[in-house]
Protein backbone atom coordinates (compact mmCIF):
# COMPACT_ATOMS: atom_id res chain seq x y z
CA UNK A 1 0.00 0.00 0.00
CA UNK A 2 1.36 3.84 -0.90
CA UNK A 3 2.27 5.41 1.90
CA UNK A 4 0.25 8.33 0.80
CA UNK A 5 -2.63 5.99 1.46
CA UNK A 6 -4.35 6.79 4.70
CA UNK A 7 -7.26 5.24 6.26
CA UNK A 8 -7.32 5.07 9.30
CA UNK A 9 -5.85 7.52 12.05
CA UNK A 10 -5.84 6.24 15.56
CA UNK A 11 -5.82 8.54 18.33
CA UNK A 12 -4.19 7.41 22.00
CA UNK A 13 -3.60 9.95 24.83
CA UNK A 14 -0.31 11.33 25.98
CA UNK A 15 -1.17 10.80 29.52
CA UNK A 16 -1.02 6.96 28.67
CA UNK A 17 1.84 6.79 27.07
CA UNK A 18 2.10 3.03 27.53
CA UNK A 19 -1.09 2.63 25.33
CA UNK A 20 1.27 4.71 22.21
CA UNK A 21 3.27 0.94 21.52
CA UNK A 22 -0.06 -1.16 21.41
CA UNK A 23 -1.57 1.82 19.07
CA UNK A 24 1.49 1.78 16.68
CA UNK A 25 0.25 -2.10 16.62
CA UNK A 26 -2.62 -2.12 16.44
CA UNK A 27 -2.92 -1.95 12.49
CA UNK A 28 -3.64 1.43 12.19
CA UNK A 29 -2.13 3.40 8.96
CA UNK A 30 -1.72 6.16 11.24
CA UNK A 31 -1.00 6.78 15.20
CA UNK A 32 -1.75 10.34 16.61
CA UNK A 33 -0.92 11.02 20.50
CA UNK A 34 -3.65 13.44 21.48
CA UNK A 35 -2.79 16.33 23.71
CA UNK A 36 -6.32 18.49 23.00
CA UNK A 37 -9.40 16.91 23.89
CA UNK A 38 -8.10 13.38 26.04
CA UNK A 39 -6.30 15.08 27.78
CA UNK A 40 -7.78 17.22 31.17
CA UNK A 41 -6.48 20.91 31.52
CA UNK A 42 -4.34 20.30 34.54
CA UNK A 43 -2.61 17.39 33.15
CA UNK A 44 -1.52 19.64 29.72
CA UNK A 45 2.56 19.82 31.17
CA UNK A 46 2.31 16.35 32.18
CA UNK A 47 0.86 14.60 28.79
CA UNK A 48 3.85 16.57 26.99
CA UNK A 49 6.23 15.56 29.18
CA UNK A 50 5.22 12.00 29.06
CA UNK A 51 5.51 12.47 24.74
CA UNK A 52 9.01 13.94 24.91
CA UNK A 53 10.01 10.97 26.96
CA UNK A 54 8.30 8.10 25.17
CA UNK A 55 10.18 10.18 21.81
CA UNK A 56 13.44 10.25 23.81
CA UNK A 57 13.61 6.59 24.25
CA UNK A 58 11.76 5.49 21.09
CA UNK A 59 13.61 7.37 18.71
CA UNK A 60 12.50 4.70 15.99
CA UNK A 61 8.71 5.19 16.62
CA UNK A 62 6.58 7.37 13.65
CA UNK A 63 3.65 9.54 14.88
CA UNK A 64 1.40 11.81 14.52
CA UNK A 65 0.52 14.96 17.14
CA UNK A 66 -2.59 16.50 17.74
CA UNK A 67 -1.42 19.52 19.86
CA UNK A 68 -3.90 21.83 21.30
CA UNK A 69 -5.37 24.71 19.17
CA UNK A 70 -3.55 27.92 17.99
CA UNK A 71 -5.50 30.11 21.14
CA UNK A 72 -4.47 27.44 23.98
CA UNK A 73 -1.90 28.16 26.39
CA UNK A 74 -0.12 25.15 25.46
CA UNK A 75 0.00 25.67 21.77
CA UNK A 76 3.47 27.11 21.10
CA UNK A 77 5.32 24.33 23.68
CA UNK A 78 3.52 21.54 21.53
CA UNK A 79 4.77 22.79 18.59
CA UNK A 80 8.33 23.45 20.00
CA UNK A 81 8.17 19.28 20.95
CA UNK A 82 7.34 18.36 17.61
CA UNK A 83 9.85 20.41 15.68
CA UNK A 84 12.48 18.55 18.16
CA UNK A 85 11.95 15.51 16.98
CA UNK A 86 11.95 13.58 14.02
CA UNK A 87 9.61 11.10 15.34
CA UNK A 88 6.68 13.45 15.30
CA UNK A 89 5.99 12.89 10.96
CA UNK A 90 2.85 15.56 10.92
CA UNK A 91 0.29 17.49 13.10
CA UNK A 92 -3.42 17.48 13.19
CA UNK A 93 -4.30 20.85 14.01
CA UNK A 94 -7.49 21.04 15.62
CA UNK A 95 -9.84 23.76 15.16
CA UNK A 96 -8.28 25.16 12.68
CA UNK A 97 -9.62 28.29 11.71
CA UNK A 98 -7.20 30.22 9.23
CA UNK A 99 -4.74 29.73 7.27
CA UNK A 100 -1.85 31.80 9.19
CA UNK A 101 -2.60 28.98 11.72
CA UNK A 102 -1.26 26.41 9.54
CA UNK A 103 1.44 28.47 8.52
CA UNK A 104 2.48 28.71 12.35
CA UNK A 105 2.43 24.63 12.65
CA UNK A 106 4.15 24.11 9.37
CA UNK A 107 7.34 26.41 10.72
CA UNK A 108 8.00 23.62 12.95
CA UNK A 109 8.93 21.63 9.21
CA UNK A 110 6.00 19.25 9.83
CA UNK A 111 3.74 18.38 7.36
CA UNK A 112 0.22 19.86 9.03
CA UNK A 113 -3.40 18.18 9.06
CA UNK A 114 -6.06 20.85 9.79
CA UNK A 115 -9.21 19.64 11.58
CA UNK A 116 -12.40 21.60 10.20
CA UNK A 117 -14.60 21.43 13.47
CA UNK A 118 -15.81 25.01 13.74
CA UNK A 119 -17.99 27.71 11.82
CA UNK A 120 -14.95 29.96 11.29
CA UNK A 121 -13.19 26.79 10.08
CA UNK A 122 -15.33 26.00 7.33
CA UNK A 123 -16.08 29.61 6.63
CA UNK A 124 -11.90 29.94 5.80
CA UNK A 125 -12.26 26.59 4.42
CA UNK A 126 -10.49 27.53 1.05
CA UNK A 127 -7.59 29.52 2.68
CA UNK A 128 -6.69 26.87 4.77
CA UNK A 129 -6.40 24.09 2.73
CA UNK A 130 -3.99 26.24 0.24
CA UNK A 131 -1.75 27.37 2.60
CA UNK A 132 1.97 26.14 2.45
CA UNK A 133 2.36 22.99 4.65
CA UNK A 134 -1.24 21.93 4.29
CA UNK A 135 -1.51 17.89 3.37
CA UNK A 136 -4.47 16.60 4.37
CA UNK A 137 -7.69 17.96 5.76
CA UNK A 138 -10.21 16.36 8.48
CA UNK A 139 -13.21 16.54 9.35
CA UNK A 140 -14.96 16.95 13.20
CA UNK A 141 -17.82 16.41 12.90
CA UNK A 142 -19.17 16.35 16.72
CA UNK A 143 -17.34 19.67 17.25
CA UNK A 144 -18.87 20.94 14.32
CA UNK A 145 -22.55 20.20 15.60
CA UNK A 146 -21.92 21.81 18.75
CA UNK A 147 -21.17 25.26 17.51
CA UNK A 148 -23.47 24.99 14.81
CA UNK A 149 -25.66 23.93 17.28
CA UNK A 150 -27.36 20.99 15.58
CA UNK A 151 -29.38 18.56 17.26
CA UNK A 152 -27.11 15.67 17.72
CA UNK A 153 -28.09 12.30 15.50
CA UNK A 154 -31.53 13.96 13.30
CA UNK A 155 -32.11 14.22 9.42
CA UNK A 156 -31.32 17.89 9.55
CA UNK A 157 -28.30 17.54 11.66
CA UNK A 158 -27.20 15.16 8.78
CA UNK A 159 -27.87 16.56 6.16
CA UNK A 160 -25.84 20.03 7.10
CA UNK A 161 -22.91 17.80 8.20
CA UNK A 162 -22.87 16.46 4.71
CA UNK A 163 -22.73 19.63 2.93
CA UNK A 164 -19.54 20.65 5.67
CA UNK A 165 -18.00 17.24 4.06
CA UNK A 166 -18.87 18.37 0.76
CA UNK A 167 -16.51 21.80 1.18
CA UNK A 168 -14.11 20.11 2.79
CA UNK A 169 -14.13 17.06 -0.19
CA UNK A 170 -14.46 20.08 -2.64
CA UNK A 171 -11.74 21.99 -1.45
CA UNK A 172 -9.49 18.67 -0.92
CA UNK A 173 -9.48 18.65 -4.76
CA UNK A 174 -9.19 21.86 -5.49
CA UNK A 175 -5.75 22.46 -3.46
CA UNK A 176 -4.26 18.69 -4.64
CA UNK A 177 -4.39 17.26 -1.00
CA UNK A 178 -4.46 13.91 0.34
CA UNK A 179 -7.81 12.64 0.48
CA UNK A 180 -9.50 13.69 3.72
CA UNK A 181 -10.32 12.05 6.61
CA UNK A 182 -14.05 11.73 8.14
CA UNK A 183 -14.26 12.12 11.72
CA UNK A 184 -14.42 9.46 14.89
CA UNK A 185 -17.33 7.71 15.25
CA UNK A 186 -17.52 7.53 19.23
CA UNK A 187 -19.56 4.56 19.71
CA UNK A 188 -16.93 1.60 20.77
CA UNK A 189 -19.72 -1.01 20.59
CA UNK A 190 -21.82 -0.05 17.54
CA UNK A 191 -19.39 -2.04 15.22
CA UNK A 192 -22.25 -1.91 12.44
CA UNK A 193 -23.11 1.90 13.14
CA UNK A 194 -19.55 2.62 12.57
CA UNK A 195 -19.00 0.33 9.24
CA UNK A 196 -22.18 1.62 7.72
CA UNK A 197 -20.76 5.57 8.53
CA UNK A 198 -17.63 4.78 6.81
CA UNK A 199 -18.63 2.94 3.96
CA UNK A 200 -21.02 6.61 3.82
CA UNK A 201 -18.06 8.68 3.63
CA UNK A 202 -16.34 6.32 1.46
CA UNK A 203 -18.70 7.22 -0.91
CA UNK A 204 -18.25 10.44 -0.53
CA UNK A 205 -14.87 10.31 -1.42
CA UNK A 206 -13.31 10.09 1.61
CA UNK A 207 -9.88 8.35 1.93
CA UNK A 208 -10.65 7.17 5.48
CA UNK A 209 -11.34 7.90 9.00
CA UNK A 210 -10.21 9.12 12.97
CA UNK A 211 -10.66 6.71 15.35
CA UNK A 212 -10.37 6.50 18.67
CA UNK A 213 -10.11 2.83 19.80
CA UNK A 214 -8.23 -0.23 18.34
CA UNK A 215 -10.75 -2.28 17.97
CA UNK A 216 -12.16 0.10 15.34
CA UNK A 217 -9.15 -0.14 12.95
CA UNK A 218 -10.03 -3.10 11.50
CA UNK A 219 -13.87 -2.16 11.17
CA UNK A 220 -13.37 0.79 9.04
CA UNK A 221 -10.00 -0.72 6.90
CA UNK A 222 -12.98 -3.47 5.64
CA UNK A 223 -15.32 -0.91 5.22
CA UNK A 224 -13.12 1.27 2.76
CA UNK A 225 -12.87 -2.20 0.88
CA UNK A 226 -15.11 -2.66 -2.41
CA UNK A 227 -17.66 -5.36 -2.57
CA UNK A 228 -17.08 -8.17 -4.49
CA UNK A 229 -18.96 -7.18 -6.91
CA UNK A 230 -17.39 -4.25 -7.85
CA UNK A 231 -14.12 -5.45 -7.66
CA UNK A 232 -15.28 -8.09 -10.27
CA UNK A 233 -16.92 -4.84 -12.24
CA UNK A 234 -13.70 -2.85 -11.96
CA UNK A 235 -11.39 -6.08 -12.92
CA UNK A 236 -13.46 -6.88 -15.89
CA UNK A 237 -13.42 -3.08 -16.64
CA UNK A 238 -9.40 -2.97 -16.77
CA UNK A 239 -8.96 -5.90 -18.88
CA UNK A 240 -11.57 -4.98 -21.99
CA UNK A 241 -9.53 -1.47 -21.39
CA UNK A 242 -6.25 -3.56 -22.37
CA UNK A 243 -7.58 -3.89 -25.67
CA UNK A 244 -6.07 -0.60 -26.59
CA UNK A 245 -9.76 0.81 -27.36
CA UNK A 246 -10.06 4.06 -25.86
CA UNK A 247 -14.21 4.19 -25.83
CA UNK A 248 -15.76 0.78 -25.98
CA UNK A 249 -18.49 -1.32 -24.86
CA UNK A 250 -19.47 -3.64 -22.15
CA UNK A 251 -22.66 -5.18 -21.30
CA UNK A 252 -24.64 -3.20 -23.00
CA UNK A 253 -22.91 0.05 -20.99
CA UNK A 254 -20.26 2.56 -23.14
CA UNK A 255 -16.69 2.64 -21.31
CA UNK A 256 -14.70 5.67 -21.70
CA UNK A 257 -11.75 7.23 -19.52
CA UNK A 258 -13.31 8.42 -16.71
CA UNK A 259 -15.28 4.67 -16.21
CA UNK A 260 -12.17 3.28 -16.73
CA UNK A 261 -10.56 5.70 -13.87
CA UNK A 262 -13.13 4.95 -11.26
CA UNK A 263 -12.36 0.82 -12.47
CA UNK A 264 -8.65 1.96 -11.14
CA UNK A 265 -9.77 3.39 -8.30
CA UNK A 266 -11.53 0.68 -6.65
CA UNK A 267 -8.81 -1.90 -7.44
CA UNK A 268 -6.95 0.72 -5.26
CA UNK A 269 -9.05 0.30 -2.43
CA UNK A 270 -9.01 -3.52 -2.73
CA UNK A 271 -5.20 -3.65 -1.24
Amino acid sequence: MSPSIVRSALFVPATRPERIPKAIASGADRVIVDLEDAVQENLKEQARDNLERFLSEHPEAQVLVRVNAAEHWAHAADLDLCRRHAGVTAILLPKAESAAQVSTAFSTGKPVWPIIESAKGLAALSSIAGAKGAERLSFGSLDLGLDLNLTAGSRAAEEILSHARYAVLLCTRVAGLAPALDGVFPSIQDTTGLHNTVQFARDMGFGGALCIHPSQVAIIHQALKPSPEELLWAQRIIEAASSGDGVFVLDGQMVDAPVIGRAYSILARAT
